[in-house]
């Protein structure tokens, strides 16, 4: 007889979900197809020439220690590169203050496993990054969604006299992923200040802060706190190499040293050699001259794939104006789900990520994300033209059934 998987597995493994976005990556792998669902960097931007230089450098003079296991917390000269950089954006910060993790995913999840017990309630956007929820859900978390930042207080107070105060708050400040807003820095403020009301920690994912095209730059929300109650997340994912799959942590020494025990029983390390390299990429300061190439190149594909969007969306759809970032987060009509414009869309060889996804609560089915910095430009037209038919077929068919 065969074992029963589902008799034996955790609770916390019961609770896992899939991720929507890997699984339509799977089934939109053809060639034909053009894909606005991943978050993918564009791989113009991968400095490969300098990477090639600095690998040969680590190898010849710090083979030793980049090939060999490194320490739970982190290459050092990596992390004072860090603590300089973000001691520039206002945060007073040391390596003490900093863990390396295996991409901010890993993270996320280190944080819900830190703080999280079966039930726990955690406040989070609406929409809100799907990895996030993901990881919240794997834990037996049950995030709540919080339309407008203004609601905030509301949803707390109401939380708390049910017996359900949230353990953290879940925020992207900058070009939030899906929605692609910014809080403006009296919501900033408001936050913090409403965390400190409650007593609340704030967990502040920043992996798009860097990559901002209009717009004026607003501060961490770590550098106004005073009571390390904000946890600040960050990556390379989206402004080095994806590949390397880095990313941090900075917080408090005494909430870095309960990462450092969640991260020793997960994966050790992450991978020195890549570390290593990107050490010395921000000693070079090379850093900074790729990220000014990459600012451009996705203004330009931000800018490129509205102007398709209002040459060829059907009248009713509407979409985001983001100032940074990597997505437009694009409405259709109340009524209307995206779950059914996908099979159209999938016909019609393109796809995007279905909005009710990013939606804790099921809602925002009339929504989607959409990718502009992956493709080049001839495809971006030639999606959205893709795109801009399967709605007007899925506006026909929605018009003839209710005129039968």
């Amino acid at each position: 007889m065969s074992v029963n998987i589902q008799e034996i597995i955790s609770g916390n493994a019961k609770n896992m979900r899939r991720s929507a976005i890997r699984d339509l990556l799977s089934v939109a792998n053809s060639p034909e197809i053009i894909s606005f669902a991943g978050g993918f960097p564009n791989p113009n931007t991968f400095p490969v020439e300098d990477l090639k230089e600095i690998m040969a450098e680590v190898l010849e003079y710090e083979s030793e220690s980049a090939l060999q296991y490194g320490t739970t917390e982190g290459n050092n000269r990596l992390r004072d590169q860090l603590a300089l950089r973000y001691r520039e954006f206002g945060l007073n910060i040391t390596r003490d203050n900093i863990i390396i993790t295996t991409s901010s995913q890993q993270a996320i999840d280190l944080t819900s496993r830190i703080f999280l017990d079966p039930g726990d309630t955690v406040l989070c956007g609406l929409p809100s990054y799907l990895g996030a929820l993901q990881a919240i859900w794997s834990y037996q978390g049950v995030p709540v969604g919080v339309a407008k930042e203004e609601d905030t207080p509301q949803i707390i107070e109401k939380l708390i006299s049910e017996g359900r105060k949230p353990k953290f708050i879940y925020a992207i400040p900058d070009f939030q992923n899906p929605s692609g807003s910014t809080m403006n820095l009296e919501q900033r403020k408001a936050l913090l200040e409403t965390a400190k009301k409650y007593d609340l920690l704030i967990i502040e994912d920043s992996p798009y802060r860097e990559i901002r095209f209009d717009g004026v730059e607003q501060p961490p929300i770590y550098s106004m706190d005073s009571d390390n109650r904000v946890i600040l997340l960050g990556t390379f994912s989206k402004t080095f190499v994806p590949g390397f799959r880095i990313g941090w942590v900075i917080a408090d020494p005494d909430i870095i040293e309960r990462y450092v025990v969640a991260k020793q029983s997960a994966d050790l390390c992450t991978p020195p050699f890549n570390q290593a390299v990107a050490a010395k990429y921000l000693e070079k300061g090379l850093f900074d001259k790729n990220l000014l190439k990459t600012i451009e190149l996705y203004r330009g594909k931000r800018d490129h794939m509205i102007t398709c969007f209002e040459k060829y969306m059907p009248e009713g759809v509407s979409w985001t104006h983001p100032e940074g970032g990597l997505f437009l987060f694009v409405s259709l009509p109340k009524g209307y789900d995206t779950s059914d414009l996908f099979k159209i869309a999938l016909k019609e060889n393109v796809t995007f990520v279905i909005g009710e996804a990013f939606h804790c609560d099921g809602s925002g089915k009339n929504t989607m994300r959409i990718n502009f910095s992956y493709m080049d430009n001839d495809k971006i037209e030639e999606g959205v033209k893709r795109l801009s038919k399967a709605i007007a077929k899925m506006f026909q068919e929605s018009t003839k059934y209710s005129v039968n």
